[in-house]
């Protein structure tokens, strides 16, 4: 095994695992590609080092430069890692109503807090960080939902990886957040391959699924748009936050512990299977479990847990 230079050197190559046993349709395979493998826990950690390295080569940052990054938690801390670990100072707007687990490993990486009000959740931050932006134009704001390295880290990363271990790939499920997953990889298979179908998992407009968005609630991301994500899609399905917790539950049955998320998109898989004859259907796990364990979600109520999922920001 290769010695690393960095820990930033282990952000991508996660290793991809085969869950047909909880598929619902015996010809159609599930496999999940386990994003929480990289450092910083998350597929995140991949755009923020994109994000990073597209400002130095652009020469937007130098030696002590400050960030500003609206988050609900994964994007912060991969961000907070890659600073720290490069040498930038970096600020977060962060909802207060996240979970405790993301604010404790924001700090424990370096990042400075500033929260937005609870009640306006991640598109509150978003607001306040422009706001933020603006009044210190000598701080660097990448903006990770108009920023094209985001997307560009998976046409370049996730999407190549998926292809080599699976290029008999049918169909790929993924949540629809800042879109950036979503649009790198649906691209990168499309590319591939025209006939392979991309399908966004979003929750119910109004409610709150670990790290998803509904783009009826008024803001959609500007990468969406700019890289044609009406066309790329080809089907949008709707899970809700029980659903997201039953399936991350099954997922746990066979010893993946994963982000609530993942639940969302393999409960969207398991829709996809129904509703084909035969395939390969890849999902990513954005996370791990590790930042969800005040949710309840694995070992409360599933109504209770459920209901405190819509309440709290668990990404």
């Amino acid at each position: 095994m290769t010695v690393a230079r960095s820990v930033l050197d282990l952000i991508g190559n996660t290793p991809m695992v085969d869950v047909s046993s909880l598929s619902p349709n015996p010809a159609v395979r599930i496999l999940v590609k386990l994003e929480g493998q990289n450092p910083g826990g998350s597929v995140k950690d991949r755009i923020a080092l994109s994000m990073v390295e597209a400002a130095e080569k652009e020469g937007l940052l130098h030696p002590g430069s400050i960030l500003i990054e609206p988050t609900s938690g994964n994007t912060g801390i991969g961000l907070a890692l890659v600073c720290r670990a490069k040498g930038y100072h970096l600020k977060v707007v962060l909802p207060e109503n996240v979970s405790s687990e993301r604010s404790q490993l924001l700090e424990i990486f370096g990042a400075e807090i500033i929260w937005s009000p609870g009640s306006e959740g991640s598109n509150g931050a978003v607001r306040m960080a422009q706001q933020v932006a603006a009044d210190h134009p000598d701080w660097v704001f990448l903006y990770q939902y108009g920023n094209p390295a985001n997307p560009r880290a998976h046409t370049e990363g996730t999407g190549p990886e998926i292809w080599q271990d699976c290029p008999e790939v049918t169909h790929f499920v993924a949540g629809l957040g800042t879109s950036g997953t979503l649009l790198g990889v649906g691209h990168y298979l499309k590319d591939r391959n025209p006939d392979v179908e991309v399908w966004a998992v979003e929750p119910p407009a109004g409610e709150m699924v670990d790290g998803l968005r509904n783009l009826d609630d008024g803001y959609i991301p500007p990468i969406f748009t700019d890289l044609g994500g009406p066309d790329l899609l080809d089907r949008k399905t709707i899970i809700g936050p029980r659903l997201s917790i039953e399936w991350t539950r099954k997922l746990a049955e066979i010893g993946i512990f994963a982000g609530l998320s993942t639940g969302a998109a393999l409960a969207g898989a398991a829709r996809c299977a129904e509703s084909i004859e035969t395939g390969v259907i890849v999902i990513v796990s954005a996370d791990g479990g590790w930042k969800y364990l005040s949710s309840g979600a694995w070992t409360g109520d599933l109504d209770a847990a459920a209901e405190e999922a819509k309440k709290k920001i668990y990404f």
